[in-house]
């Protein structure tokens, strides 16, 4: 299993580079326990993070400074596949992001 994400400044049309970003997996109990942290690179895109395995986990970015209104976004998502690859996308503008699961 891999995971990558990729983080786009849709207000500037470029990656976003820099945007602190942390992978958590949802405990039993149901807190969020941290896995991972990382930035993105200067193609906005983050690959080395751990694999995660089945279940519920989510990345939280740290997006103050990109958009003005949300200042962090987290993105959870389930893994019921753990042998494929995940990646998660996230467009950001100053007042609305959107996110799908990429390839």
């Amino acid at each position: 299993m891999s995971l990558s994400t990729h983080v786009l400044d849709a207000a500037v049309g470029r990656p976003a580079e820099g945007v602190p970003v942390r992978l958590e997996s949802r405990a039993a109990d149901g807190s969020w326990k941290p896995v991972a942290t990382g930035r993105t690179d200067a193609d906005g895109r983050f690959r080395d993070w751990p694999a995660p395995g089945a279940g519920v986990h989510r990345l939280v970015f740290e997006t103050e400074g990109i958009s003005v209104f949300y200042p962090e976004v987290a993105v959870a998502f389930t893994i019921t596949e753990p042998e494929r690859h995940y990646h998660i996308p996230l467009l950001l503008s100053p007042f609305a992001y959107s996110t799908y699961r990429g390839s």
